[in-house]
């Protein structure tokens, strides 16, 4: 049985940093592009960072550029993002995602929630 596990999330204030983890099993994780992907209160969801089976390359979403970092461990199986410099506006429901583009096949975690509030 797959899983995504997204912890990590909570209570942050204005320009402090958090670390999402997202922990997978039943599946070959380091055969999957994984994506981490926001929602906010009210708003459809919004794309935010990905990065490739290896790690070796990585995309962002112009608002992550500079304050975020995707990377992966493919002998934890796990995925994870700093963000740092974090704002009001980033306060979402974080998920992450599992692609393979060879089969077709996505996976979703339940999400974790991320506020930034004073």
């Amino acid at each position: 049985e797959v899983h995504l596990v997204e912890s990590g999330g909570g209570l942050v204030q204005p320009g402090g940093s958090l670390r999402l983890s997202c922990a997978a099993s039943g599946f070959i994780f380091g055969r999957y592009d994984m994506s981490w992907v926001r929602q906010a209160p009210g708003k459809g969801p919004e794309w935010v960072s990905s990065i490739d089976t290896s790690g070796d390359n990585t995309y962002y979403v112009d608002f992550a550029k500079g304050r975020f970092t995707i990377s992966r461990d493919n002998v934890k199986n796990t995925l994870y993002l700093q963000m740092n410099s974090l704002k009001p506006e980033d306060t979402a429901v974080y998920y992450c995602n599992a692609h393979s583009s060879l089969i077709n096949r996505d996976f979703w975690g339940q999400g974790t929630q991320v506020t930034v509030s004073s």
